[in-house]
């Protein structure tokens, strides 16, 4: 799918609105979050998995609290 967006200005912001075509894609809907990731190319949009922000903060805590053994096994 290539579809190229215009971007335009929502508020103080800058926005584009995704067809519906996108969403279906997407398998999202209004109201629904996207999670934007970034590659060499762009951005990759998707839609976001609630659960992976709280697994994500877990592994940060983890590793912060256990940085000096992970850079142990890491060598």
């Amino acid at each position: 799918m290539n579809t190229p967006l215009k971007i335009t200005k929502i508020g103080n912001s800058a926005g584009v609105i995704l067809p519906k075509e996108v969403l279906a894609h997407l398998n999202v809907s209004v109201g629904e979050t996207l999670s934007v990731v970034t590659t060499p190319r762009g951005i990759e949009l998707s839609a976001a998995e609630p659960d992976f922000d709280a697994q994500m903060a877990a592994a940060r805590e983890v590793m912060q609290r256990r940085k000096r053994a992970l850079r142990e096994l890491a060598k």
